[in-house]
């Protein structure tokens, strides 16, 4: 059990520190010599560092961004295999020795078909907190007295691991389809947030734990489009190709 909380508390707090590494202030100031949050809405993630940097700028934000996401998703897929792992050659050996079974959360688990649910159970927490961890130390970046981006890069690095290539590309799709129509990213990219708990129940199966991590950084990620929404209620919202500038 104390592995199992090692490997979780592992996994929440270097995936916050991989998200929370601010790509779009650093390569603002270290490319362009200039800082990113004083230009357009202020914000450091992909569409404010194309305004202010150019499209090459933008690109490395994101792609920078989105490596960090797919770190994130690695290090909590590792973590969650081999969290089961343990679990299960712990099972096997007081089984071959002939101790007591192992007992966790009521359930024992010499019983293979127990033994299995729970390490799924484990494994989805664990993908959860990977998820969780590198949106939230985006959106809140200790580097930038807890202020940061608005996670949709980083979110989609990590649940290309969380989701399968499948469900990932359901979202895509999603945030491509109402980004063309609408010509508004933020349009595209709340849609997404609001459709990933149900993908994330799709793709894993109903795992619980792992939808309800999902449904809390997806409302972390609509929650920091916040000033988006109150621009779209206001029809002031910056639409793409759009010459004028929109200003936070």
């Amino acid at each position: 059990m104390q592995q199992i909380i090692l490997y979780c508390v592992a996994c929440l707090a270097i995936s916050f520190l991989l998200g929370s590494i601010p790509w779009g202030v650093i390569i603002s100031k270290m490319f362009y010599r200039t800082d990113i949050r004083e230009h357009g809405s202020g914000n450091i993630g992909t569409t404010n560092a194309i305004r202010t940097m150019g499209v090459v700028g933008g690109v490395a934000v994101f792609s920078l961004d989105f490596v960090k996401g797919l770190l994130a998703g690695v290090l909590a897929m590792a973590l969650g295999l081999l969290a089961a792992w343990n679990v299960s050659q712990a099972s096997l050996a007081t089984l071959v020795d002939g101790g007591e079974p192992i007992v966790m959360f009521g359930l024992q688990l010499s019983d293979s078909t127990v033994l299995s649910a729970f390490n799924t159970h484990i494994y989805g927490l664990i993908q959860g907190l990977g998820i969780f961890g590198s949106i939230s130390g985006h959106v809140f970046s200790p580097w930038l007295h807890f202020k940061g981006g608005k996670g949709i890069a980083v979110a989609a690095g990590c649940l290309f691991f969380g989701y399968g290539w499948q469900g990932w590309l359901m979202l895509v799709a999603v945030f491509a389809v109402l980004v063309v129509i609408t010509r508004y990213v933020s349009v595209g990219s709340i849609t997404a947030a609001v459709c990933a708990p149900f993908v994330a129940y799709w793709s894993s199966g109903g795992e619980l734990l792992f939808v309800v991590l999902v449904l809390l950084a997806a409302s972390l990620v609509i929650w920091a489009h916040r000033s988006n929404i109150s621009r779209l209620r206001a029809g002031t919202e910056y639409r793409i190709g759009q010459k004028k500038e929109v200003q936070e």
